[in-house]
């Protein structure tokens, strides 16, 4: 067998079941809390990129339909990031995640560094808003949860005569900035711990290992300059009171 591809077939479907339900079965086990979730969200998974799979097509072969469909990627994010840090309805998150990502992406297409071919916009889009989402949603709770601990201190910050702003950023920006780790971590490892996504699959489109490199390259530090401003934004939005638990 010589393709680089991953086998398809019933194989293919037992280890993707088998691996959910390990998954599924440990952190039941450990009680973390999350075994129906993880089992929802591989189902989830599984019936959105069919759904993608069989409109991929149509979709990349259209101007109008790309936007559109960065547009949805763009709602979609900003309601899942926006539940996970109030754990209610709010559209707030979809302005970090916006600020983060869609700038670059339009920035690259103004350049001519991405081809304005939807082939190239989606997954490029994606993996921008993805990480933004990412970096908005872990801001956010951490933010939230800094401030339900260390009222106190936000209450005494007040009392000095800090304005309501500087006290709550003062207790709730260094544990947001935390959300910039994993991105962090995983461009300093790269190469010598992970061989990311983007990597391996430039490699399997038949592309050699030095253009592959770059287009990790490239992805890593755009992810970089996307979550961070994703992060700051996100703070000043639970520092304004735009971001609270619902």
């Amino acid at each position: 067998m010589t393709s680089t591809m991953l086998v398809t077939g019933p194989g293919l479907a037992v280890a993707l079941v088998a691996l959910t339900a390990v998954a599924a079965a440990v952190v039941t086990l450990g009680r973390l809390g999350h075994g129906r979730q993880i089992v929802v969200a591989a189902v989830r998974a599984t019936l959105q990129l069919a759904a993608v799979s069989l409109l991929i097509v149509v979709i990349v072969g259209s101007a109008a339909a790309t936007a559109g469909f960065v547009l949805l990627m763009w709602a979609v994010a900003a309601a899942t990031s926006g539940r996970r840090i109030t754990g209610g309805r709010t559209w707030w998150a979809a302005v970090p995640i916006g600020a983060g990502s869609l700038p670059v992406v339009a920035a690259l297409l103004a350049t001519g560094l991405l081809p304005p071919r939807g082939i190239a916009v989606v997954p490029v889009a994606g993996i921008l808003i993805g990480g933004a989402m990412t970096a908005t949603s872990l801001a956010g709770r951490r933010a939230l949860d800094e401030l339900t601990t260390r009222r106190g201190e936000v209450e005494a910050g007040l009392a000095l005569g800090l304005l309501p702003r500087d006290a709550v950023l003062l207790v709730c920006r260094p544990a947001a900035g935390q959300a910039l780790v994993p991105a962090l971590d995983q461009t300093r490892t790269v190469g010598l711990v992970t061989l990311p996504g983007a990597f391996v699959g430039v490699l399997l489109g038949g592309a050699d290992p030095l253009t592959a490199g770059v287009t990790q390259l490239f992805v890593l530090i755009g992810l970089l300059a996307v979550e961070a401003v994703a992060v700051v934004v996100t703070v000043e939005l639970v520092a304004h009171g735009r971001l609270r638990p619902a």
